[in-house]
């Protein structure tokens, strides 16, 4: 005798299936979606320094252009300590699904492993890296008291110089003190907690030269309050031609801060695509090319696995020469 499928028993394996089907798309009612409906809410960009500065602007002008092509706000959260280290260890921290990001300064990975014990450094290999974003140039000015014009002046001074930096184991402090010690030039390090106070400074001629960032320096320079006596990038910046570079001076010390987006490692591929499509659509953008022209910043818009490559090469790079001219960046020697 044959056995025909009741109705309950055909509903039955309907409502399976279709389950099955849901569950493969992962639209299982009061299930979450997470890579295919994200992002599902706001994405935060974490800053590890304080609102104002030129990592905070940076993050700012991108917000606004990625969350308009995510359709989701993106707020900028500031937690500022350990030249960025807090910020960057609590996000590495936090669920990798794409709505906690961070904003990395260069430095943070390639400059204060060197001044700082294992356990309070950042390892990039810890983060996935979404995107490269910008680069933005060191400058070393003099004071108008100290009477440099050149660096030739200050290698003929003679005498102890004082100069400034915008803090231990940043790019600033590296790009200083290696070119002191290349050019044999005496110096004492006073070290500030950033651009701002160390160019203050300067002007002050509390101290006769800093190393700052361009764009920082640049309206004192073109207001002819500080001269210009060196940029530490590879090749000579489009926002200062005139002023030559720390390598075509013959000092081996290519120092730049470079910046880049990252998430928590482990973030789905897909996730990464939308963030980094969204932030494309805010390279692409006037408002964020117009701020990078305002701010003196060189686009450097690379993947992330350049970001990765090029910043353990600046690491191992910086590591070499400090050791090689037995410096201290915690200033414990």
């Amino acid at each position: 005798m044959k056995h025909f499928p009741t109705r309950r028993t055909v509903l039955g394996t309907a409502s399976a299936l279709t389950l099955l089907a849901m569950t493969a798309c992962g639209n299982v009612a009061g299930g979450t979606t997470d890579s295919a409906e994200f992002p599902s809410g706001p994405v935060n960009l974490s800053v590890g320094q304080a609102a104002g500065g030129s990592t905070d602007l940076i993050a700012r002008a991108l917000a606004e252009g990625a969350s308009q092509a995510l359709g989701k706000p993106m707020p900028v959260v500031n937690k500022p300590g350990a030249n960025g280290a807090l910020a960057t260890k609590e996000v590495a921290g936090k669920p990798a699904d794409g709505h906690e990001l961070v904003l990395l300064n260069a430095s943070l990975i390639t400059i204060t492993p060197l001044a700082v014990s294992p356990d309070e450094a950042v390892n990039i290999d810890d983060l996935d890296v979404i995107a490269g974003l910008s680069q933005d140039d060191y400058v070393l000015v003099a004071s108008p008291g100290s009477g440099f014009t050149s660096f030739e002046d200050v290698t003929a001074a003679g005498r102890n110089i004082t100069f400034g930096t915008t803090g231990v184991g940043t790019g600033s402090q590296l790009a200083q003190t290696v070119l002191f010690k290349q050019a044999d030039v005496k110096g004492t390090d006073i070290p500030f907690d950033s651009g701002k106070p160390a160019l203050t400074a300067v002007l002050g001629n509390q101290v006769e030269l800093a190393t700052v960032q361009l764009g920082e320096a640049m309206p004192q320079i073109e207001a002819g309050k500080v001269a210009p006596l060196l940029v530490f990038s590879e090749d000579r910046n489009t926002f200062l031609p005139d002023t030559p570079t720390a390598k075509e001076a013959g000092y081996d010390v290519p120092v730049a801060q470079y910046r880049a987006v990252a998430a928590p490692k482990g973030t789905p591929q897909d996730v990464k695509d939308k963030l980094l499509a969204a932030f494309q659509e805010a390279f692409k953008s006037e408002a964020y090319q117009e701020f990078n022209k305002k701010n003196m910043l060189t686009p450097k818009e690379i993947s992330g696995e350049e970001v990765v490559t090029e910043w353990k090469e600046y690491a191992a790079k910086y590591k070499e020469l400090v050791e090689k001219y037995d410096i201290s960046l915690s200033g414990n020697k």
